[in-house]
């Protein structure tokens, strides 16, 4: 695994080329050093709706769920069953105590490990975890996604590569805005009471911080050379694995 250090020159990717040699210096041994069969592990962060899950549904497309899976970092929101609506209404959902990395990291060991794993289902009308579980079955490529990722250290050293979406603020509460109301139900004044209470302080707090952590920052979200780059990436990876993509 690889020492915690900070890059002064962070890449950004503008272009679809990618030439894993000139990114990285331990490029001959990666990832994980000489371990062959080690899948890769790829992280990537950014401020919410800052584009994250577009990029990864659309490299899982390219690539195929046969050699892809994703953990989303948001369904490790702890259980709070034990709690009433009303007091879940009240937890801050974007600090880092919200989330039970201990059982993400957990699972990430265990899918390197070549072994599935029963993923938490997060139910974001009611605030806590869903009864039913979701079966990963390990595979080659493993991509963890959410705005915190690159915030946990025990996160980012099972990491092989650090991506960070990088989206201006008014881009990204526009984003967040429609996705709240569209898809968990939630009023315009509650999204916004919730993005100036808790979202943006948190972001400048972790969010932005853990920028410093990536390989690559990848400006504006979602945008064609950020795709050819990391499916670029995962392709020179299965092609040292001698797997045909």
């Amino acid at each position: 695994m690889r020492g915690e250090h900070r890059r002064l020159a962070t890449p950004r990717i503008d272009a679809m080329a990618f030439d894993l040699a000139s990114r990285f210096d331990r490029a001959a041994a990666w990832p994980h050093g000489k371990e062959e069969e080690h899948p890769l592990v790829m992280g990537i962060a950014g401020g919410s709706g800052s584009g994250k899950t577009t990029i990864v549904q659309s490299v899982v497309d390219i690539v195929g769920p046969e050699y892809v899976i994703q953990l989303p970092h948001d369904a490790y929101y702890r259980n709070q069953d034990h709690l009433t609506i009303e007091e879940r209404t009240k937890i801050n959902y974007d600090h880092p105590d919200s989330l039970e990395n201990e059982l993400m990291i957990e699972h990430i060991i265990a899918l390197r490990s070549g072994q599935a794993v029963e993923r938490p289902v997060y139910d974001f009308g009611s605030h806590t975890r869903s009864p039913e579980t979701l079966r990963v079955e390990p595979q080659a490529v493993i991509i963890v996604d959410g705005i915190l990722v690159l915030a946990d250290p025990a996160l980012r050293a099972l990491m092989d590569l650090r991506i960070y979406i990088d989206t201006d603020a008014d881009l990204r509460l526009m984003r967040r805005l429609r996705r709240d109301i569209v898809e968990r139900g939630r009023t315009v004044q509650s999204v916004l009471d919730q993005y100036e209470t808790t979202v943006r302080p948190m972001h400048l707090q972790f969010v932005e911080p853990s920028k410093r952590y990536a390989d690559i920052i990848v400006p504006e979200g979602y945008n064609p050379g950020a795709i050819g780059t990391v499916t670029s990436m995962i392709r020179h990876f299965m092609t040292e694995r001698a797997a045909p993509v």
